[in-house]
């Protein structure tokens, strides 16, 4: 059993997410010791690991959580559920990916359009004209 700083120690955080992630109910301390001190131990570690990996993949606190839940009751539960959560998680990240080559072909666009000149005042500038134009949306400008 070790304490709150031999933990984030240990995985590699803060002991303010630590605390962050009690407060969620993400982690919960295997004890206290005599005067209240939370006391943790390798499964916490473990736990904390779990929390850390899914974060890299993008997942949420509230997709950590259901996942979490039912790794420590994973006997009630199937390998589709988890699936369809990492499934659902791909579909997200495939819109934002969408969205984000929209936005770089309508920022390229108009970046490419302009001359750029340091020495020309920004009053022609076609990158501004484009954004204040009311003629094309950047919704019809990345087509």
């Amino acid at each position: 059993m070790f304490q709150i700083g031999e933990l984030a120690k240990r995985c590699g955080v803060s002991a303010d997410t630590l605390r962050f992630y009690e407060k969620n109910t993400l982690i919960k301390p295997a004890g206290r010791s005599e005067s209240g001190y939370r006391l943790y131990n390798e499964d916490n570690q473990k736990q904390v690991t779990f929390i850390l990996k899914a974060k890299e993949l993008g997942l949420s606190l509230d997709e950590i959580k259901e996942l979490l839940d039912i790794k420590l009751e994973a006997t009630e539960h199937s390998c589709a559920e988890v699936k369809a959560i990492t499934t659902a998680k791909l579909a997200v990240i495939e819109q934002k990916i969408s969205e984000l080559k929209r936005i770089r072909r309508a920022l390229k666009k108009i970046n490419d359009a302009c001359c750029g000149h340091i020495d020309d005042d920004a009053s022609h500038c076609s990158i501004l004209g484009a954004l204040a134009s009311e003629e094309a949306s950047c919704c019809q400008m990345n087509k």
